[in-house]
């Protein structure tokens, strides 16, 4: 079990404080939300293909008011709340992220768009979501993915390799699609789907990505993170290596934005069910119109 936090326990990735003083620093330098924006518009898109009318919805995380104002007046949602950290001040409570306060089966849907990719316990929190979802409830979510900030990673791991012998962590290891439908059946949500959407933004130079960053509080939240500043020496290493890999031939560079979707339901017995093992009433190779023996490998 992960420790909250709040605690400081050196099995967190992600270091709270960090966390908070980055989004308040995107708070004051004025956030940059174009991301956000897509997300929040993919959310409602993808909400509105299920139709249904969700009665209690809760938003977890979601950086700014850009799902509230999505679904201001929308049909699909009757009761909307919002759930965020102490430093926001246009939610309607303040929650752990980790630690979600929500009593059993009190929510109809979850949402949240670019939030849950920092916490230190994303099993645990889907495992809380769906004790809080009531019989076919809804979660459905975007945030971050593994292949995030590719470019970015690989660009200062060969700088600081370069200029100061070893590397740091300087970008999130963000989840990996492929984990993420076993996270979801762990957690005991039904009907698992996942899928990716991979936006590709070009940048005049690194230090216009690293400016979008620090404005999506984005900028480096990991525990074990090089505390010292980065050297001159470093960030022209970074300059040159970004350049001569992830570089267009009109001079942009390229960074890659993953955002991974995920969706599933608390169980209900009218949901569809997998057949029984040996309940089918055809065999397979007469279905495909095969000799039995070519699917065992015979021929």
């Amino acid at each position: 079990m992960s420790a909250s936090p709040a605690s400081g326990s050196p099995l967190d990735v992600f270091d709270p404080r960090a966390l908070a003083q980055r989004r308040r620093r995107a708070r004051a330098l004025g956030p940059e939300t174009f991301l956000l924006d897509r997300a929040a518009e993919d959310l409602v898109d993808r909400l509105s293909a299920v139709k249904r009318r969700f009665g209690t919805c809760a938003d977890l995380g979601t950086p700014t008011r850009t799902l509230r104002d999505a679904l201001a007046g929308s049909p699909m949602v009757e009761r909307y709340f919002a759930f965020g950290p102490a430093e926001r001040t246009d939610v309607d409570a303040v929650t752990d992220p980790e630690i979600l306060p929500f009593a059993p089966a009190s929510l109809d849907l979850v949402i949240s768009a670019l939030a849950l990719q920092s916490v230190n316990d994303l099993p645990g929190v889907l495992a809380q979501i769906r004790r809080a979802l009531q019989p076919d409830g809804l979660l459905l979510a975007g945030f971050f993915g593994g292949g995030t900030l590719a470019e970015l990673r690989e660009a200062f791991a060969v700088a600081e390799s370069d200029t100061l012998g070893g590397i740091s962590p300087r970008v999130a290891p963000f989840v990996d699609l492929r984990d993420l439908g076993g996270l979801l059946q762990r957690a005991g949500l039904a009907l698992p789907v996942t899928d990716v959407d991979r936006v590709v933004v070009r940048y005049g130079d690194p230090l216009a990505l690293m400016h979008d960053l620090r404005r999506m509080g984005a900028a480096n939240p990991l525990t074990d993170r090089r505390r010292a500043p980065l050297l001159k020496k470093t960030l022209a290493r970074l300059f040159e290596v970004y350049a001569e890999r992830f570089a267009d031939p009109d001079g942009r560079l390229r960074a890659t934005f993953e955002i991974v979707w995920v969706s599933g339901w608390a169980p209900h017995e009218s949901q569809q069910q997998p057949l029984r093992p040996g309940s089918a009433k055809v065999r397979l190779a007469d279905a495909l119109k095969v000799p039995e023996g070519r699917l065992k490998g015979d021929g």
